[in-house]
């Protein structure tokens, strides 16, 4: 069988290559290295395919997740809430920016935070709570907003995996701030580290800015401790080709979604679940292996497809708290372990073929025996 990857950069980058060869020869011909003319451009496109009024570039995903919290007061002495089914990276964003990470558990189909958990874990310290943006739908911000009756903590989103995605019609940051990365395996992906934050206030915007920008907003001025996290001109070309095309892309990721739904019906997985009220854009596509509580089975599986051909994965196998950076934290997040030993990422990205699907699927059939 041919190699079916988990996700196809060439093929996207087949789709936008005249564009960004083009985009590339403008930046070197002015030497926009850092910031310029495509840099705003982005920064403005993104916003309205977003539907908030701003946007700031910065250097990667993880930078953005730090920059709001630290816009918004996250520091020492103050908690962070977050879900143990996450990437490291929520994790680590709090860790930086000298706050406490404070973890609880997920919902155990959508695996999205547990919203109550979330809210009977504030405190008087707490400053934020960190919501991810799973897979590519949304979790319920809306519900965590209502839960928390204007009491002054701050909610921000961590969209990495949601770009274009939308709850009851809005997308991530409508309701105050989010950040997202352009890792080259998202849903928007750079040729390289890239990642932004996204907002509906003008001062968490300018501060966002200031802060990755040593702390000012003009050469030689310092009003904050800031750091060095700036989108450069090379990464804006290829982020505005690709999100020009990215609301066919993701259509085009929620066609193979149904078609993976209908050809693995039958088989021993459990499928994914998309909440109500969610538009999906299908970053991931993760099925559960029931198992014994071990990874065994789902490992197993997994091996079989890789020596089949299919570029399957995991996301994610150890929860935050198991893992070594975070061990110190303890708790038990029951769903969150149960989910990881099982969970399994199919290939799934726009160019993929009706053809290919069946082909995965007809592997993880035998991968299942």
């Amino acid at each position: 069988m041919i190699p079916i990857p988990l996700v196809d950069l060439a093929a996207a980058h087949a789709e936008v290559a005249e564009e960004v060869d083009a985009g590339f020869k403008r930046i070197l011909a002015e030497t926009a290295f850092v910031g310029g003319a495509e840099v705003t451009a982005f920064e403005q496109e993104y916003a309205a395919f977003s539907g908030v009024p701003y946007c700031v570039g910065v250097a990667n995903g993880t930078d953005a997740l730090e920059l709001a919290l630290r816009a918004v007061g996250a520091g020492p002495g103050t908690e962070v809430i977050l879900p143990a089914n996450t990437f490291i990276a929520t994790a680590e964003a709090v860790a930086r920016a000298g706050a406490r990470v404070v973890l609880v558990d997920c919902e155990p189909r959508t695996y999205l935070i547990d919203v109550e958990a979330a809210l009977a874990a504030v405190t008087p310290a707490t400053r934020a709570i960190m919501p991810v943006h799973l897979y590519g739908q949304m979790a319920p911000v809306e519900r965590l907003r209502a839960g928390l009756g204007g009491r002054d903590v701050a909610i921000i989103e961590d969209a990495a995996q949601c770009q274009g995605a939308t709850r009851h019609g809005s997308g991530a940051g409508a309701g105050g701030i989010a950040a997202t990365s352009f890792y080259p395996g998202k849903n928007l992906g750079a040729y390289g580290d890239a990642g932004a934050v996204v907002t509906t206030s003008p001062e968490l915007a300018t501060t966002v800015r200031t802060l990755g920008s040593h702390g000012g907003l003009t050469k030689y001025t310092h009003d904050l401790i800031g750091v060095n996290s700036r989108l450069d001109g090379l990464q804006a070309v290829v982020l505005r080709a690709k999100l020009a095309r990215l609301a066919g892309w993701n259509e085009r990721r929620r066609a193979a979604a149904a078609r993976y739904d209908d050809l693995l019906a039958g088989l021993d997985v459990i499928l994914p679940e998309t909440l109500d009220g969610n538009e999906h854009v299908w970053h991931i596509y993760c099925v559960r292996i029931p198992g014994d509580g071990t990874p065994a089975r789902r490992d197993k599986a997994l091996s079989r497809l890789q020596a089949a051909g299919v570029g399957a994965a995991i996301h994610y196998p150890v929860p935050v708290h198991r893992t070594g950076a975070f061990a110190a934290l303890g708790g038990s997040f029951p769903n969150a372990e149960a989910a990881a030993p099982e969970l399994l990422s199919l290939p799934i990205y726009p160019q993929i073929t009706a053809a290919q699907q069946e082909a995965v699927v007809t592997a993880l059939a035998v991968a299942l025996r």
